[in-house]
């Protein structure tokens, strides 16, 4: 089934049912514009086989940054060279690719941004105060601006020749900021009720709507829920993501967690149930799958052909979301879809240091490392060392910390 095309709700057709979830390549050139890297990298995932491939997390502010090398599309900042050879290396064999398009909010490095922007000035209570400075209260004035921001890049993409675009509304950034009442405590028309908190996403998505036409497929990939004591729970999930169905939205992936709880990334504790069934918000996607008709891309946990092949066959989703397989295989589309007998080959990643695996993201370091060997056109390394990935992590953090703190 999973060879099988998909038509959304625009009229786009993705050629089959895997998709190339996000992963953030933080490999931009020093102009913050998609370079040579980026050309190898999408071209090889879209020889890979995928329907769909999604890319990293795209900034719509130069000011804004969630990591030093962030691409970024604004005003004056168009990079329309590098991004008409990014789309046309990325949309070979028939691929679908969709830019992904992010602000961080206060999920923005104490050495990238002194006063980080948040939809309430509230800061971060656990581990990732230390990384993190406490945000000011973003202004009516100053959402609105945003809100156009994503529409604007929205618009440049479909120009330079993406084929979608998907809004980050997960994993702690902006979008989800809003959603979240831990960390949204406005008491004006965007906070306070679901209604309010969600009002932030609903003026994004209408505004990309009226910039990139009906017919120009626009994804969101939303948190089944926060897992945090005060946040954006299950029940909310689902309110927005019927709410954002019966507004016309194409495609929703569903993940969940933020980097304060990173359920996306704990597969090394998943429960019994998930182990047999691999995805880990597979009974999320059932119970919401009977709100809506709006196909629904499920991320996390994917390691054989047969759970795929369930999960679509149960009809909890439509497609299938790959991320940190396709790092260490950009090849695992094609040998899922030609039946060959093949798994992922992602594994629990330790630096076999304790205190380490606290403190860096081992998981998010290692495979970007991956990513940043086929953007030199290299081939990924699949037992490459963690220890010495740290050591170039620290070394990379330390360097990027001398420079200049963005405002």
């Amino acid at each position: 089934m999973i060879e099988k095309s998909l038509k959304l709700p625009c009229g786009a057709i993705i050629k089959n049912r895997i998709a190339k979830s996000a992963m953030s390549e933080n490999m931009a050139d020093a102009g913050h514009a998609p370079g040579f890297k980026f050309t190898n990298l999408y071209s090889t995932w879209a020889r890979g086989g995928a329907g769909l491939v999604i890319t990293g997390n795209v900034m719509l502010d130069l000011n804004a940054l969630g990591e030093p090398h962030n691409v970024v599309i604004e005003k004056d900042h168009e990079c329309l060279e590098e991004l008409h050879a990014w789309a046309k290396a990325g949309t070979q064999n028939d691929t679908h690719l969709w830019m992904q398009i992010n602000h961080p909010g206060k999920q923005s490095p104490k050495f990238l941004s002194n006063t980080p922007m948040a939809p309430s000035a509230i800061a971060y209570e656990s581990h990732m105060k230390n990384m993190f400075n406490k945000p000011r209260a973003l202004t009516a004035q100053e959402i609105g601006e945003i809100v156009e921001r994503f529409a604007y890049t929205s618009e440049k993409a479909k120009s330079a020749g993406f084929t979608g675009v998907q809004i980050h509304g997960a994993h702690g950034y902006l979008v989800s900021q809003f959603l979240s009442p831990r960390h949204n405590q406005r008491t004006d028309q965007w906070g306070g009720s679901l209604e309010n908190r969600m009002k932030f996403v609903i003026d994004v998505y209408q505004a990309i709507r009226v910039a990139v036409g009906p017919n120009f497929p626009i994804g969101i990939k939303l948190n089944s829920a926060d897992f945090q004591k005060g946040g954006f729970s299950e029940e909310d999930s689902m309110q927005v993501v019927k709410t954002l169905s019966e507004l016309g939205m194409d495609l929703i992936e569903i993940s969940g967690g933020t980097y304060e709880a990173p359920k996306m990334m704990e597969g090394a504790k998943k429960k019994d149930s998930t182990v047999k069934r691999e995805a880990y918000f597979l009974e999320y996607c059932e119970k919401v799958k009977k709100l809506i008709d709006t196909p629904l891309l499920l991320t996390g946990g994917f390691r054989s052909k047969e759970g795929m092949e369930e999960a679509l066959a149960t009809g909890a989703c439509e497609m299938i979301g790959l991320a940190r397989s396709l790092a260490i295989d950009p090849d695992f589309p094609n040998k899922l879809i030609s039946n060959e007998d093949v798994k992922s080959q992602v594994r629990p990643l330790t630096s076999g240091i304790k205190a380490v695996d606290k403190i860096i993201p081992i998981e998010i370091t290692w495979y970007t490392e991956q990513l940043h060997r086929m953007g030199k056109g290299k081939d990924p390394v699949p037992n490459a060392s963690v220890i010495m990935s740290v050591l170039r992590t620290v070394f990379g953090i330390g360097s990027a910390m001398l420079r200049r703190t963005r405002a």
